[in-house]
C-alpha cells in the first residue's frame, strides 16, 4: 500500500506542477505506477489523456491520465488525475475505438456507477486527483456498434471491452456562460480524452 501512495504522489506532484500559466511539453508521458502488480492476477490498463485524442481534436493545454486496476472479483480500481483544466463538469468511460465517439457506460466523476448526473458548470481551475473509487461492471455492455461488430453479434461486456482496447475515457467541461465549444474550460462534449489501452496491461 506504502508503494502504490508513493508512486501515486510521484504522478499527481508531476501533473500538478503543470499550472495553466506554464505550456505543457508536446511530448510529456507519464509512466509512473499508480497500482503495484502483486503476485496474483491483478490487471492494470491506463491511458494519457489529451485534448488532440478528442474527437474533433481540441487546442488546449490540460492533460490527464487514468489508471485502472481489474481485481480478482470483477470489481476494477480508478484514479483520475486532471490537470491545467477549467470547469470539469463530468467524466466517463465511453465505448468506442480510437476516432469515433461513443455512448458513455461508466460515470467516473462527480458519481461512480453506470448512471449519474453532471456537476456544477463554471466550478473553476483542476489540478491533480479528480476521482477516484471502486465501480463494478457487472452487466454494463458495449453496443455492437461501437465495438466494430456485427448488428446480429451480442453486445461486448464492459470488462472485455476495456481490456479489448474498445473504450475510452473522456473529461468533459463547461463554463455555463454562452455557447458551448468557446474554448478551454468549455467543451461540453469532452475536452480531454485517452483510449484505455488494452495491450498495456500485465498478470
Amino acid at each position: 500500500m506504502l508503494g502504490r501512495q508513493i508512486a501515486f504522489g510521484a504522478l499527481a506532484a508531476v501533473l500538478v506542477a503543470c499550472s495553466a500559466d506554464t505550456p505543457v511539453p508536446a511530448g510529456l508521458e507519464v509512466t509512473a505506477p499508480l497500482y503495484a502488480v502483486g503476485a496474483n492476477s491483478d490487471i492494470n490498463l491506463g491511458t494519457h489523456l489529451t485534448g488532440d485524442e478528442e474527437v474533433p481534436p481540441r487546442v488546449t493545454q490540460a492533460q490527464g491520465q487514468a489508471i485502472f486496476r481489474v481485481n480478482d472479483d470483477g470489481t476494477v480500481d480508478f484514479r483520475l488525475i486532471a490537470s491545467n483544466i477549467d470547469n470539469v463538469f463530468m467524466a466517463h468511460i465511453h465505448c468506442g475505438p480510437a476516432g469515433t465517439n461513443g455512448p458513455i457506460r461508466m460515470w467516473l466523476y462527480p458519481n461512480v456507477g453506470p448512471t449519474g448526473t453532471p456537476g456544477p458548470a463554471g466550478s473553476g481551475p483542476q489540478n491533480g486527483v479528480l476521482a477516484s473509487g471502486t465501480f463494478t461492471p457487472g452487466a454494463v455492455t458495449c453496443p455492437q456498434a461501437n465495438v466494430g461488430r456485427q448488428p446480429t453479434d451480442p453486445p461486448m461486456p464492459l470488462l472485455e471491452a476495456i481490456r479489448a482496447g474498445f473504450t475510452y475515457v473522456n473529461v468533459h467541461t463547461n463554463d455555463g456562460m454562452g455557447l458551448p465549444n468557446s474554448g478551454p474550460g468549455d467543451f461540453p462534449g469532452g475536452e480531454i480524452r485517452g483510449q484505455i489501452d488494452g495491450e498495456n496491461h500485465s498478470h
